[in-house]
């Protein structure tokens, strides 16, 4: 960790991120919030879940082209540039409709940010770092989610106390967040390694332009891309695992296991504490994961979650996701990076718009899946297990089918390491 935090690409980087990911959680939260007091309605709070899916389909396409014309690292300080204006104008137009406007939007400006910052990793963190640097990332994104939500009632606090509460404190918190945006740009404005370090989405790992010979289309083009089609339902699977998880967790928890909301609480940090032990395992790996190990990983997701299903305590609970934090992080960090070793360039960038795309689509999608589900079945009694109340068969179901994915994709890993597509390393 020390190597790659004395590479000042990175450094500089890792802090914009961490900066900007506790002000867009922060913001996420105040986001809901505000469209529960604008409306009243929990149905229109869902709404803005349904957001996190439309803009991906939308900007998923978009990413290749402006990343390949514009180069990684000013594809990023634009987007930064556009989510101050986009967060800052939120307070000031709050009507549900344009709320869910500037929603929409800022999601497509993420969506075109990320894949751009995700392909630029390799470039700033060095090869020999990478699934640290991957690690890290992630950690500094998913690790803010509840330091965003403490944020959040902080500030909401202290203007409530202040009797400024309701419109100044959302102003406030939405204001703070398009500072976090300023100080991403501001460290990446920093990154003195020029487009040599961080090259234009067209140009290899060795500085040479191929752009001829490289797809320039989106998302579809993503797909047909080998490694890409062999990597991506695998991650798929993991995502589609987390959604399920997280949206059906709290009902499970707190109504099958009679769970307080406390307890509920805990379990969450529990997660947080086995994803960074997951990170850790990556970090400490002797050789570089194989797509393999990334499967295997997904497989452990899934059983897991089948596991949990049958808990009959919380404290079984905790280990079940104890061990699911450590599986998914470990997935999702390796699998980012065997694509940043497999694939340079614009392939790179439109490998990450798919990851990106399917990352937020199986989220949204699975947790509205789950939710509709739970509503719609009845507790039923199986032989063996028993009683089977309705987020116990959701999340029976729901680890069965992840699995099922991740171990029915053995079968192509070995046909195309053979063929030489994926990692030689994997077993």
């Amino acid at each position: 960790m020390k190597t790659l935090w004395a590479r000042p690409g990175f450094r500089r980087l890792l802090v914009g991120q961490g900066v900007s990911a506790l002000g867009d959680w922060m913001g996420t939260v105040a986001l809901m919030a505000l469209v529960l007091e604008l409306t009243g309605s929990s149905a229109a709070v869902g709404g803005v879940l349904v957001l996190r899916l439309a803009p991906a389909m939308v900007a998923g396409p978009l990413a290749g082209r402006v990343a390949r014309r514009a180069g990684r690292l000013r594809t990023m300080l634009a987007m930064d540039l556009v989510r101050i204006v986009i967060v800052a104008l939120i307070p000031v137009l709050p009507f549900v409709a344009w709320v869910y406007v500037l929603a929409f939007a800022l999601e497509v400006a993420s969506i075109l940010f990320l894949p751009a910052r995700d392909a630029a990793i390799p470039d700033l963190a060095g090869d020999e770092q990478l699934e640290t640097a991957n690690a890290v990332i992630l950690g500094s994104s998913y690790g803010c989610i509840p330091l965003g939500a403490v944020a959040y009632a902080l500030v909401a606090a202290v203007f409530d106390w202040v009797g400024l509460g309701g419109r100044w404190a959302f102003a406030a918190v939405f204001w703070l967040d398009a500072a976090t945006f300023g100080v991403s740009y501001l460290m990446l404005r920093r990154i003195a390694l020029g487009e040599a370090a961080v090259p234009p989405a067209g140009v290899g790992g060795s500085g040479e332009r191929d752009a001829d010979a490289e797809p320039t289309g989106g998302f579809l083009t993503a797909l047909r891309i080998p490694f890409v089609g062999l990597v991506l339902p695998v991650l798929g699977a993991a995502a589609l695992g987390i959604g399920v998880l997280f949206s059906t967790g709290i009902v499970f928890v707190q109504d099958t296991l009679g769970a307080t909301s406390a307890e509920f609480g805990g379990l969450i940090a529990v997660f947080g504490v086995g994803a960074g032990m997951g990170l850790v395992i990556l970090h400490r790996t002797t050789r570089t994961p194989a797509l393999g190990a990334v499967r295997m990983a997904v497989a452990a997701q899934g059983v897991t979650i089948g596991v949990m299903s049958q808990s009959r305590s919380v404290w079984i609970a905790n280990l079940g996701a104890l061990a699911f934090g450590g599986a998914s992080s470990f997935a999702l960090a390796a699998g980012m990076s065997a694509v940043q070793r497999h694939l340079a360039g614009t392939e790179r960038v439109l490998a990450f718009t798919a990851f990106h795309v399917l990352m937020r689509a199986g989220l949204a999608l699975a947790a509205l899946g789950a939710g509709f589900a739970v509503d719609a079945l009845g507790t039923v009694t199986w032989p063996l297990l028993g009683a089977q109340e309705p987020a116990r068969q959701v999340l029976l179901g729901a680890g069965a089918l992840v699995a099922t994915v991740a171990l029915g994709s053995a079968r192509r890993l070995a046909l195309d390491r053979v063929a030489g597509v994926a990692d030689p390393a994997g077993p």
